[in-house]
């Protein structure tokens, strides 16, 4: 796939930033012509992945994150959201629903809200090297007409 545009930026893992990057992305995405439904599906995905990087990747100190979305010319878009966290040791087990780390209030079902928004979802971690999670959205091809190739 080629891509068409791209987009690239870095933010302290605050949680203030969390809703920051979530607007960005969904509005990078705005060109092409997403409907209501998969703009939200890539907003939660987004905020899911950004939240695990501040809760899980830094835990009790200040890292920073890593965003980069692109465009393609099959009408999908990839986000990719990196950081050089704590890592994660056991990746399968993590991605199972209700798994948790952090206790308390956390539900544990972050990896799984990612999958079943996004058409794939790949993670790759390293133990005190950090975790990076790409996922891709397919977007329906209505009339897509703000897309430049």
């Amino acid at each position: 796939m080629k891509v068409i545009n791209e987009f690239k930026m870095t933010v302290l893992s605050k949680s203030t930033n969390e809703s920051f990057t979530r607007a960005a992305v969904s509005a990078f995405a705005l060109q092409l012509d997403p409907t209501i439904d998969e703009l939200s599906d890539i907003k939660t995905a987004v905020s899911e992945a950004v939240t695990n990087c501040i809760v899980h990747a830094y835990r009790e100190s200040l890292g920073k994150i890593y965003i980069t979305a692109q465009i393609r010319d099959d009408y999908s878009i990839l986000i990719r959201i990196r950081d050089r966290g704590c890592g994660i040791d056991n990746i399968e087990q993590a991605m199972q629903p209700l798994f948790t780390t952090a206790g308390g209030e956390r539900a544990g079902l972050g990896f799984a809200v990612m999958q079943s928004f996004m058409d794939s979802l790949k993670v790759r971690s390293k133990v005190g090297g950090g975790t990076s999670i790409t996922m891709v959205k397919k977007i329906s091809m209505r009339t897509n007409g703000n897309v430049s190739k």
